[in-house]
């Protein structure tokens, strides 16, 4: 049996599309620094003097691997700004909140941003821009995360439950903790990403100071997004909402995760160290991740730091980080209420 959408359920249903879209042009992203594509094309809009949408297929998907990746990653980009502009579109003749409005309408801006930056980065082959095009991508997924959330139709079950007993006040505060502290994760999240992608694209001609400080603060950032996954965890257990559970428990799975890949990065990258952490900060001309190993975990190592500011950012929704707290205790419904609702 095939499930119709309804109109008013169209723009969830685009914003998960642009969210899956979006997904995979990072994921192609990732691949074209680690392996160094990024100029496999070096002129832009076009490729090599063609319509970037009728470049010869055989040429691109036959073709060399790292022309595949940087025209793919371009044929991409160009998706995520049409579904991008067909959801902000959607979402301003619809009658969803002024919030969701303005996050479509960010989209929009970020998406054109991203694509400047892109072209950009070939045009004037700068790692300087590329290291921006690369923190501007993770904002722009963590919007269309957050759209597609705050898009999505409660389950009839839980607007009844909401209905019938509203939160206490502690509970209600207790999910307003959590879901700051689920705000806070994404945010740091972020930041790691930013702090990662300095150290993805590093110029040869970086000191060796610059790269210990570098690397002091993407460790130190891993400290604070794993101490907050486990606050999460434990205020989404003390809280009432099983979403915010579920989320928590796959988030700390994910943060092991990522931190498993991120010692087998810095093994890709730089080797085994010597001395441990002293010895292991001189700086030396970073190897390229060209093997099939090597590239899976360093590119994953990037790909999964997105999925964790991705579910970030659902826990801070879904824990209730745009709710307000209740002054006071709930008013119960009154009988003479409740009657008429029953025989309506």
């Amino acid at each position: 049996m095939i499930r119709t959408i309804r109109p008013s359920n169209w723009s969830h249903a685009i914003a998960c599309v642009l969210v899956a879209v979006t997904a995979l042009l990072l994921c192609f992203g990732a691949l074209v620094t680690t392996f160094d594509a990024a100029m496999a094309v070096p002129d832009w809009p076009a490729t090599y003097g063609h319509n970037m949408f009728l470049f010869p297929w055989s040429e691109w998907f036959y073709g060399p691997w790292d022309l595949f990746l940087e025209h793919g990653h371009r044929l991409l980009g160009a998706l995520v700004g049409m579904i991008s502009l067909t959801l902000a579109a959607i979402v301003w003749r619809s009658r969803l909140s002024p919030a969701v409005r303005a996050l479509a309408a960010a989209a929009v801006l970020l998406v054109v941003v991203q694509g400047v930056l892109g072209g950009a980065r070939v045009l004037l082959d700068d790692k300087t821009v590329a290291k921006v095009h690369a923190c501007t991508g993770p904002l722009f997924f963590a919007v269309a995360v957050a759209i597609a959330t705050l898009t999505r139709k409660p389950s009839g079950s839980s607007v009844r439950s909401q209905a019938t007993s509203g939160p206490s006040e502690a509970s209600s505060l207790t999910s307003l903790s959590a879901g700051r502290t689920a705000a806070g994760l994404a945010l740091a999240s972020y930041v790691q990403l930013v702090a990662g992608a300095q150290l993805r694209h590093l110029d040869a001609s970086v000191d060796p100071t610059t790269f210990r400080w570098l690397v002091a603060f993407h460790l130190v950032g891993a400290v604070v997004v794993l101490t907050l996954a486990i606050a999460a965890a434990i205020s989404a257990r003390m809280g009432e909402r099983p979403a915010a559970r579920r989320w928590s428990l796959a988030i700390l799975l994910l943060v092991g995760l990522q931190l498993a890949l991120g010692f087998g990065a810095w093994i890709v990258n730089w080797g085994l160290p010597s001395g441990w952490l002293p010895a292991s900060w001189m700086f030396s001309d970073p190897l390229v991740a060209r093997s099939l190993w090597g590239a899976a975990v360093v590119t994953g190592h990037v790909v999964l730091g997105m999925m964790i500011l991705g579910a970030g950012v659902v826990l801070a929704i879904v824990s209730g980080v745009l709710a307000s707290p209740r002054v006071g205790p709930a008013t119960p419904p009154r009988a003479d209420h409740l009657r008429e609702r029953a025989f309506a």
